[in-house]
């Protein structure tokens, strides 16, 4: 403190401090990015530019688009800005069109090897048909050997880049860790992985092990450049409105030992505060995750299931940080109903340990005037 006031802090600080429970000089306005379809309405009515909106499609969160975008609108940074290695399939499948079907939509088998129906007049998730992983045959063949290490998994030049910017960065960074569950989801569908649990056990823990080995060494190279990350960050989506699509106990035993390998790999290297994104109802995984060393739940959606840190801070008291739990559908709606957001996020925020940001990608229906009153009126009134 300066004369009893906080010193001016940047961002990377302030992150810090804030999941450490310190002081701030203030609260970061953060950001989790948008839907594609919502930049491009905001480009029709001229509030960016359609340059940006379409660098937005091809860098994603923290690229250079993205930060004007966020420029514009009043926010900080954007928490989704981790770099990683590629945890999937290397090399992914080719696209490829199974059947046109006369009303228009096309059966393809898309990158992970599932077999979708997709519509391009439709913006929704594609309707499961099957999974090219049927069997173990198909898994030693077309699937094991595309999940193996491999440094064309890692983009040198870009942590040989950020190693050289670490020192002088004043914005978060995460370091990516992959999906210990979510991306064999999207191999085999939800359907499809229920029942592998059942019907073939041997396989099932094989092609977890794969998984979470693969991201461990992946993890462990990257972490060798030796820079500075101010949290690490997995991805998952394995939740729906009403719970979890595995059931906890065996997430617990069979991957909650790939999350505590990849927790205590990075608090090696200094990096205690370990978030994972995912979505849906997630109460049930919670304790699961921080068993195993997650500490911080992201994005808090509030959707239909009411999602709050406080409840979850009830159960589990501060080791439990957050970020996320702003209620973005205010976005589509007036100045009240931001106002009664922020009063309600403030309240959250003096539990400490947690930062608001919108519980999910901006949505077409948000107003841009909408959000740029809110960054505003956050730094007023929690600031």
């Amino acid at each position: 403190k300066n004369g009893g006031k906080i010193k001016k802090m940047n961002n990377r600080q302030r992150v810090d401090a804030i999941l450490h429970g310190r002081e701030v000089d203030r609260m970061p306005v953060v950001a989790f990015g948008y839907w594609v379809e919502t930049l491009d309405k905001w480009a029709q009515e001229g509030h960016i530019s359609l340059e940006d909106a379409q660098g937005y499609r091809r860098e994603g969160d923290g690229g250079a688009a993205d930060r004007r975008i966020m420029d514009a609108l009043g926010f900080d940074f954007n928490w989704n800005s981790c770099p990683g290695a590629n945890t999937g399939l290397y090399p992914a499948f080719e696209t490829e069109v199974l059947e046109e079907c006369p009303d228009g939509s096309r059966i393809i088998r898309n990158p992970e090897g599932l077999i979708v129906r997709v519509n391009d007049n439709i913006v929704s998730i594609p309707a499961e048909i099957g999974t090219s992983l049927k069997d173990r045959e198909a898994w030693e063949k077309l699937y094991l050997p595309k999940l193996q290490y491999s440094e064309e998994r890692i983009n040198r030049a870009l942590f040989e880049r950020l190693k050289r910017e670490d020192a002088a960065r004043d914005l978060p960074m995460g370091l990516h860790l992959g999906s210990l569950y979510g991306n064999i989801r999207n191999m085999l569908g939800v359907e499809e992985l229920a029942y592998l649990a059942v019907d073939d056990e041997d396989l099932y823990v094989e092609i977890i092990d794969t998984v979470g080995n693969l991201c461990y060494r992946l993890a462990e190279r990257i972490l060798e450049y030796g820079i500075r990350f101010e949290y690490a960050h997995f991805w998952e989506d394995i939740c729906f409105k009403n719970g979890p699509l595995v059931r906890p106990e065996v997430f617990d035993e069979l991957v909650g030992r790939h999350y505590r390998r990849l927790t205590e790999l990075v608090n090696r290297h200094g990096i205690n505060i370990v978030s994972v994104d995912c979505d849906g109802c997630i109460d049930l995984l919670v304790p699961v995750w921080l068993k195993n060393g997650v500490n911080t739940m992201f994005p808090i959606e509030v959707g239909t299931w009411n999602a709050s840190i406080r409840k979850w801070r009830e159960l589990y008291g501060p080791t439990l940080r957050g970020v996320g739990g702003m209620d973005k559908r205010v976005f589509a709606h007036d100045r009240d109903a931001v106002d009664a957001e922020i009063e309600r996020l403030k309240s959250l925020v003096a539990l400490g340990g947690y930062i608001p940001c919108p519980d999910h990608r901006i949505a077409p229906d948000a107003k841009f005037e909408l959000v740029q009153y809110y960054c505003r009126r956050f730094r007023e009134v929690i600031g």
